[in-house]
C-alpha cells in the first residue's frame, strides 16, 4: 500500500475544496466515508480553510445541516440513518438520455462557479471530479460498473463510463479505500502507480462490544434478542448477494433458523423484487426478519448483538460493514473474492459467495461452533483496532501536503 508521511517541520496550510453531493443523511457507503472525512478536516490543524462544493454551488455547513437530525445536545453524535427522496444524480440515473445531457452540459458550469480557487485542493469523496484550475483529488471506492456492469441499471453505468475517464484525466491523485481497487486501476491502465494511494476506511467509534446493559434498550426496541440472530447489513441489490444468503439459510436444520434467525438490515436497492418475495415467504416461515432503514441509535447495538455478521457480497470496494461487526465485536462470515480478504485479514470465515452449499456448511459451522465464534470474536476485534477514522484522514492529508 503506498503511503505517505508528512514532514514533521511542515508548516504548510492546507485550502481544500470538499465535494459534498453524498453529505445527506442515511449515511451509508460513500456519504460516510464523506462525513468522516469532513469531520475531521473542519477540526484539522492543518487545513486552514474548508469549503463545500456539490452540483455547482456553494455550502454553508452540510456538517451542521446534518447534525440538525441528531439527539439534542449530544454534538459528538452522527446522523440519522432515515429515509430520504432521491437526489439530481440518483434520478438522472434511470434515463440514459437524461445522463447524455447532463454529462455534456454540466462539467463546463461546475468549472465556471469554481474558477479562481487555483491555490487551493479539490478533493472528489465520490468519484467525480469536474474542470479546476489547481491539484485534485479523487476517491474511487470501487469499479463495479467496468467488472460488473450488470450490477447496475445501464444509466448508471452510463453516466460513470461517460464521466469516469474525463474526471481521471483532470485527477492529479486517486485514493483508493483497499489495495484490491487500486490493483484493478493498475491492472486498466487508469493511472500511473505513483498516482494511486490506497487508504483504508474504518468504523465509527460508536461500534464497540455492548454489555447486556447496553443492548437492552435497542433489542426490545427492534425486538430481538441478543446472541440470538445472525445479521446482514447493506442495500438489498444482486451485488450484494442477499438471495443466496437467503437460499444458503433455507438449507440449514429447521432448529438453528428458529434459534438463531437471519436479520436483513438495509434499503430496498435496484432489482430486488424477488429477493423481496423470498424475504416475505422466510419471514412468514418464521426465520428471517426484513428491517429498511434502521436509526443510527440503534445500529452499534444491532451489530454487537448479533452472534455472526454474515456478508457474502459479490463484490466491495471495501465492504464497510465487515469491520463495522468485527468492531462490535461480532464475529464475521463474508466472501474470498475482491477486497474482502483484505479487509478481514484473516480475522473472518471466507466462503465461495457463488456457491450456496458452501455458504451453507459455513453459516452452520459458524453458529453452532463456540469456540471458533470466541477466537473470531477476538481476532476482529484485534483487526478493527488497526483501522480508524483519524489514520484515514492523517493519510489523506499526507496525500493533499504531497500536492501541496
Amino acid at each position: 500500500m503506498d503511503s505517505f508521511l508528512i514532514p514533521q517541520n511542515s508548516t504548510k496550510k492546507l485550502d481544500v475544496i470538499l465535494a459534498a453531493d453524498a453529505l445527506r443523511p442515511p449515511l451509508t457507503g460513500i456519504g460516510r466515508y464523506s462525513y468522516e472525512v469532513a469531520r475531521r478536516l473542519a477540526q484539522h490543524d492543518t487545513v486552514e480553510r474548508l469549503r463545500y462544493f456539490s452540483m455547482g454551488q456553494w455550502l454553508d455547513d452540510p456538517l451542521a445541516a446534518l447534525h440538525s437530525s441528531t439527539a439534542a445536545g449530544d454534538p459528538s453524535s452522527t446522523p440519522l440513518a432515515v429515509p430520504r427522496g432521491p437526489t439530481l444524480r440518483t434520478r438522472l440515473a434511470t434515463s440514459p438520455l437524461a445522463v447524455r445531457v447532463y454529462c455534456a452540459l454540466t462539467p463546463t458550469y461546475f468549472g465556471w462557479r469554481l474558477r479562481g480557487n487555483d491555490k487551493s485542493i479539490y478533493h472528489a469523496p465520490n468519484y467525480i471530479v469536474p474542470p479546476f484550475q489547481g491539484k485534485t483529488v479523487s476517491t474511487v471506492h470501487d469499479l463495479s460498473h467496468v467488472m460488473y456492469p450488470q450490477f447496475h441499471p445501464r444509466a448508471r453505468v452510463d453516466y460513470l463510463n461517460l464521466t469516469l475517464g474525463p474526471s481521471l484525466a483532470r485527477t492529479t491523485h486517486v485514493i483508493t479505500v483497499s489495495e484490491a481497487v487500486r490493483q484493478e486501476m493498475l491492472e486498466r491502465g487508469l493511472m500511473p502507480p505513483e498516482r494511486i494511494t490506497a487508504i483504508l476506511e474504518a468504523a465509527d467509534e460508536s461500534f464497540c462490544p455492548h454489555t447486556p446493559e447496553m443492548l437492552a434498550p435497542a433489542m426490545q426496541a427492534l425486538g430481538l434478542r441478543p446472541g440470538h440472530y445472525c445479521l446482514f447489513v447493506g442495500t438489498v441489490e444482486p451485488r450484494k448477494n442477499v438471495e443466496r444468503l437467503i437460499q444458503a439459510y433455507e438449507l440449514l436444520p429447521d432448529e438453528i433458523r428458529r434459534a438463531c434467525p437471519l436479520v436483513v438490515a438495509g434499503g430496498k436497492g435496484w432489482n430486488s423484487e424477488a429477493v423481496h418475495a423470498r424475504m416475505a415467504k422466510a419471514s412468514q416461515e418464521g426465520w428471517l426478519r426484513y428491517m429498511s432503514f434502521v436509526e443510527q441509535r440503534w445500529l452499534p447495538a444491532l451489530y454487537a448483538g448479533a452472534r455472526l455478521m454474515a456478508y457474502p457480497s459479490l463484490y466491495e470496494g471495501f465492504g464497510l460493514p465487515i469491520v463495522e461487526a468485527m468492531a462490535s465485536g461480532t464475529p464475521v462470515l463474508t466472501s474470498n473474492t475482491s477486497c474482502m480478504p483484505e479487509v478481514s485479514a484473516g480475522a473472518a470465515k471466507l466462503v465461495n459467495p457463488l456457491d450456496v452449499e458452501d455458504m451453507r456448511h459455513a453459516l452452520e459451522a459458524c453458529i453452532c461452533d463456540e469456540v471458533w465464534l470466541a477466537e473470531a470474536r477476538s481476532k476482529g476485534l484485534a483487526r478493527a483496532s488497526t483501522l480508524s477514522w483519524d489514520r484515514c484522514v492523517e493519510e489523506t492529508i499526507a496525500v493533499y501536503q504531497m500536492l501541496a
